[in-house]
């Protein structure tokens, strides 16, 4: 990533922030999977992230202050990354982008439907999904359905949807 902006074009200085493929990506998998630590980002890449690319990454989030970065409440030797504010507000540009791939590529991966889903439910839920996602972050716990409601309501109109497509045993 670039240490100095090539001009001051906000698209151009967001771009070079987050806009390459690893940085999304470690991003959707911290604000849609709650993957917060280094191993379950590694392991559980479906693109299969080398691990010197996933460093280089977390590092760079971190000195931009889309990330933090610290010891894991219950095992201290395991660095939990946390989204700041920063990051938490990348949560609408995410659902846009990932909206747009579900409608513009030919993407047959489940999770399509879920940004249509996430996307047509309009800016007020974007709004309630980013305070869930903060909320969580801020306090370092791990995703729970109880205390995220918005999230949890998406993931059942997900599922209903998905349930809709499949043909019924007769």
């Amino acid at each position: 990533m670039a240490t100095t902006a090539r001009s001051a074009c906000p698209l151009n200085m967001s771009l070079e922030l987050v806009g390459d493929r690893w940085t999304l990506l470690i991003l959707r998998d911290m604000i849609f999977r709650d993957r917060r630590q280094f191993r379950e980002l590694l392991a559980n890449s479906a693109e299969g992230i080398a691990s010197n690319v996933l460093a280089t990454r977390l590092e760079s989030l971190v000195d931009a202050d889309v990330l933090t970065k610290a010891p894991h409440l219950g095992h201290k030797q395991k660095i939990v990354y946390s989204l700041t504010d920063r990051g938490v507000d990348l949560l609408p540009v995410m659902i846009q982008l990932g909206a747009w791939g579900a409608t513009h590529t030919s993407s047959p991966a489940p999770i399509a439907q879920w940004f249509r889903i996430a996307a047509a439910a309009g800016p007020e839920v974007w709004q309630q999904l980013t305070d869930e996602l903060r909320a969580r972050h801020r306090d370092q716990h791990p995703a729970d359905p109880s205390v995220e409601p918005t999230f949890t309501r998406l993931a059942a109109e997900f599922r209903a949807a998905a349930a809709a497509k499949r043909p019924s045993a007769t």
